[in-house]
This record gives structure tokens, sequence and C-alpha cells, in this order.
């Protein structure tokens, strides 16, 4: 809007008397640009204040809108408003992106919840939320026999698990606590993990062994680590073993080596007596048995070809410390 001084030279002084007397203004010295910016700045806060307290998510947009105006208009200046509505505008436009976001993954659109989320932390790359929720998508896919995202979705498992254990991390968000979020990202990992790298996938199998959460008392957690151990640590180090040690009059090493593999064997059989200890309910028994029957297998492997002592073992396993 041009100042009184510039309408004057373009509306003949007459009309402009009338002009001013319409609308009952009084003549008065032009107001400055620098005033003029002063009281916009004002405004523009009191609409921004007195919007942002109220929990109602128009007033809140509305609130938004008047910060990313402010930030437009004077962000280049230095004024005791400009952190507060920095703030703001970063948080605001976050919560948007988790809604969006929540909204596309509760309509199970994952297709549409990928694209969004890699937009979302291509601007907000330690966005928890975002990854976590990315990570729940890929997992829920790859249940249901749809592995489509599993590799993509290890990088923002890893990045999820990484703000979990850091000093960054002020909401937890979609997770109630940080223990349960720890458990169902871990087991997450392990699992997108299990064929691939079985050895990494164990570690992870244990560290949402270790949560404390459900995955702590999930038999499925243990069962996927006895697999992983085997198909990992146990598989390696058996075949470094043939090629080290086949044929060879025993020795010192071979020794050290064939002790090795027995306790990464046994790691195998607590967690498989974990899983059936764990095994509890009706509709469960008959992946018990067949669990069972795989734990008999190596457990036989590693005791002579007999079963005696497994019975004692499932019964109390439960109450001894994860190897």
């Amino acid at each position: 809007m041009k100042i009184i001084s510039n309408f004057s030279r373009i509306i003949p002084v007459t009309a402009f008397l009338l002009l001013i007397s319409s609308v009952g203004v009084i003549a008065q010295v032009p107001t400055m640009p620098s005033q003029r910016n002063d009281s916009d700045r004002e405004s523009l806060y009191t609409r921004f204040a007195e919007n942002k307290k109220v929990a109602i998510s128009e007033r809140q947009r509305l609130a938004y809108e008047a910060a990313r105006e402010y930030l437009t208009r004077f962000g280049e200046s230095t004024d005791k408003y400009l952190p507060e509505m920095r703030r703001f505008v970063t948080e605001y436009e976050r919560v948007m992106r988790q809604y969006e976001l929540h909204t596309l993954y509760t309509k199970k659109n994952y297709p549409k919840a990928f694209e969004f989320g890699r937009s979302a932390l291509s601007k907000d790359p330690e966005n928890f939320y975002v990854l976590a929720v990315l990570s729940e998508a890929a997992y829920d896919e790859s249940r249901a026999g749809r592995p489509t995202y599993d590799v993509e979705a290890v990088d923002y498992t890893r990045r999820a698990i990484a703000l979990l254990d850091s000093d960054k991390l002020t909401k937890t968000d979609p997770f109630t606590n940080k223990e349960l979020g720890r458990g169902f990202l871990n087991f997450a990992l392990g699992w997108f993990l299990r064929a691939k790298a079985p050895t990494e996938a164990a570690e992870a199998f244990v560290a949402a062994a270790k949560s404390d959460s459900t995955y702590k008392t999930n038999p499925a957690t243990y069962n996927l680590l006895g697999n992983t151990i085997i198909k990992g640590e146990y598989t390696t180090l058996s075949v470094e073993y043939n090629e080290k040690f086949g044929n060879k009059p025993p020795s010192p090493e071979q020794q050290a080596m064939l002790e090795k593999i027995m306790k990464v064997g046994e790691r195998a059989i607590d967690a498989y007596a974990r899983a059936i200890a764990l095994t509890t309910q009706p509709d469960q028994q008959e992946g018990k048995a067949k669990i069972l029957a795989q734990l008999t297998n190596l457990y036989k492997g590693f005791h002579n070809n007999s079963d005696a002592g497994l019975a004692e073992l499932i019964a109390g396993v439960l109450a001894k410390p994860l190897p």
C-alpha cells in the first residue's frame, strides 16, 4: 500500500479530502515504512500467539500461517519473536508430515506411504516417527509375503534404533515408550536381515530379547534367534573348521575352534528351548512341535545322540539369563 503523500499525486485534492472525510480519517503525518513494519510485526505475532495456545487444529493452522508470513517478511532481521516462530513452524510441519504418513499407513497404502516418507526424510532425516512407521509398514508387508521394502527398511530401522539409543530423542511416538520401540525395531531389523545377513540378524534378535517389552517373552524372537545363529555364525565357523582341520590330526588350535563352535551351538539350543518354554497357547502347539523336533535333533548332535537332560533344560531355561 502506498503512503498518503503518494495518493495525493494521483487523486485531485477535492476528491482526496472527500475520501478522507468519508472514512473519518484525521489528516496526519504519513506513516513511515519502518513504523508500518513494526505494526505488522506486532499484528502477525499477536495473531500467531493467540492461535498457537489453542489446541484446535484450525487455530493451530492459523498460527502456522501467521508464523510463515512473519518469517517470510521479517526472517532476515533479528528480533525477539523469530526463535519462537521458527520452532513452531518446524514442529508444526513435522507433526503434519507425521499425520499424513499415519493416515497412509492406517489405510495400508504402503507405496504412497514410502513415497511420502522418503520425501519427508529428505527434509527431516532424523524424524524418528517417520523412520519407525516406515519400518512398521515394511514389516507388515514382509510378513504378508511381500518383502518389497525389506532392503530399504534396513536403513530406516537402523537409523531409528540409533536415534532411540541417543540423547536426541524427546518423543518416542509411534511407540508408547523407548523399550517397546527398542523391542520392535530390533525385532524388525532381525526379520529384514534374517536371510541375507543372519549373523547381524541374530544380534538384533538378542537386543529385542533383552528389551523390556513384549518381544522379551515372544517365542518368535527366540525361534528366529536360534535360526539365525545356526544359519549365520554356526555355519560360518563349521565351514571354516572343516577347511582348516578336516582329516587332520588333533591340535590345540583345532580343539580351541571346536570349543568355540560348541558354545555357539549351545546358544542356539538355549534360544530354541526358550521358544518352546514360552509357547503355551493351545493354538501354538503345532508350531511348538516343529521347534521341539528341530531342537531335539540339534541337542542330540551336541550330546552323543542323546536327548537326556533336554526336558530339564526346557523347564528351567527361562530362569537363566540369555547367554
